[in-house]
Parts: structure tokens; sequence; C-alpha cells
């Protein structure tokens, strides 16, 4: 079984015996202390993935979630998440990320390949703290519209409190993906070779990247945050052996930038 199957299997029992214990309780799921916490970051980061000119950009940051013990650690790379579970050393439940489309307005590298449509992609997450300074998290998404393929990024990061309100974190990140994903983003077709210019290649699934990342995190106020934050991948596998990043990209992709976030609390 690959590794995006295995990850699949393993969050998915973690979800449903999240869903499952929610609901022996008693009463309903719903009801309850929740929080929503929303925010944005603004960022420098490649113009396409694989690319090698850098724009600035912006995204959304939104987590939802049934208040619990106050989380230990949070990160930008964290999708839009739903809780299932959470007792402050384990958290589990639903993922989503929103998807641009991607077309040659958005880059010139881009001419002659088929556009991307916007989309997003669901699943499920999984994280938990092996030490009191440590977290792991990994994600596992299936695309919508953009992409019919899956995606898995595991993360750990270490966080230590300089001051009761600044904290730095940092860490390793790794991302697999199956072959329609990389067919979506990084696939020629004959077709597209003829417009393009560029080599045809298809690509299966496999390793899609790895790197590094970390941040610095500033306590504003108890509900509000503000970070920047660092991260370097570097492009593997059915990635990097792309004729678009091979002819007209870059394999190492850096980011930098920074994001704020507010926390809501309400109940049901």
């Amino acid at each position: 079984m690959s590794p995006v199957g295995r990850i699949s299997l393993v969050l998915a029992a973690v979800v449903l015996s999240g869903a499952g214990t929610a609901n022996a309780g008693e009463g309903s799921w719903l009801s309850g202390d929740w929080y929503l916490t929303v925010g944005a970051t603004g960022m420098v980061a490649p113009n396409f993935e694989g690319g090698k000119e850098y724009l600035l950009s912006a995204s959304p940051i939104i987590s939802l979630g049934k208040a619990g013990p106050a989380a230990r650690f949070t990160s930008r790379n964290d999708n839009i998440s739903l809780a299932l579970v959470d007792d402050g050393g384990v958290r589990a439940g639903l993922t989503g990320k929103f998807l641009f489309s991607r077309d040659d307005d958005n880059a010139d590298e881009l001419k002659g390949l088929d556009p991307v449509r916007w989309g997003g992609e669901v699943g499920g997450f999984f994280e938990f703290y092996p030490t009191d300074w440590l977290r792991a998290r990994a994600e596992l998404r299936h695309g919508i519209r953009a992409h019919n393929g899956f995606v898995a990024d595991i993360a750990a990061d270490a966080f230590y409190d300089v001051t009761p309100t600044v904290r730095i974190s940092g860490g390793p990140r790794v991302s697999f993906a199956s072959g329609n994903y990389f067919d979506a983003y990084y696939g020629v077709n004959a077709q597209e070779a003829v417009a393009s210019g560029l080599s045809e290649y298809h690509p299966g699934g496999g390793l899609k990247s790895t790197g590094l990342g970390g941040a610095i995190t500033w306590k504003v106020t108890e509900p509000m945050t503000a970070s920047l934050f660092g991260e370097y991948s570097r492009l593997m596998g059915p990635a990097a052996d792309s004729s678009l990043v091979k002819e007209r990209g870059d394999r190492n992709q850096f980011m930098i930038g920074v994001s704020t976030t507010y926390r809501f609390d309400f109940t049901m």
C-alpha cells in the first residue's frame, strides 16, 4: 500500500472513532462551548507551486472546534479544522483547504498548459504531543474540483516560550500526493507539450516535498495573536521530475510572511 493509502486508513479510523465518542455522550454533540479562530496571512512565495518567480499573496486562516483545554500549540500551516476529539493531548477531526485557480495569467511559464480550476481539499487531521514542547500533526485531504487526488502533509514543531507572550517554534515538514494530484499540477500531456514547448511528462504518486519551517508568535491580547514565519521546501519525486520544474521552475521553494488571528468564544 502507498504512503498516502496508509495515512488515509489511519486518519479515517481516528476521525470515525472520534465521531462515535462524541455521539455516545449525553445530549447533542453540538451543544456546549465552541471557539472560532479567524485571521489572514500575507506572504511572499513562488507565483505557482514549483515556480522560480516570487510574488506577494494572501490567504485566510479559519479554525472551528469545541472548547476544551487551551491549545498548547497552533501553526499557520494548519488548514481549516473542525475538531471532533480535543482533550489537550490529542486532537483529531475534519480539515479543509481552499485552492485558487492556476493558469497562464499567473505566470508566463504556464503558457500552453491546461488551467487548473479553483476548488478545495477536504479530509481529516490528527495531532498529538509526544512531549510538552513538541507537537506532531498529520493531514490527509482529497481534492474537489481543482484535482481528484490525495495530499498528505506531516509536520512536527518544537516550541519554546521566550516570554509569557512571545513564542518561537519550528520543525520539519514532509508531503506526499497521489498521481491524480501530480497530473493536475505537474503533468504535461502530448497536446500541452506541443502548445507549451515543455517535454511530455506523466507522473505517478509519491513523495512531494520535504522541508523546514519556523515562526515567532506574539500574543497581542488573550484572543489575538500575530506571527512572523518562514518556510523552505524542496520538491521531491514526481514534482521534482516534472518538465515544468526542470525546464522552467525551481525545486527549491521559499516563503516568508506575517499572519494574525483572533479567537471568538461562543455557546450553542
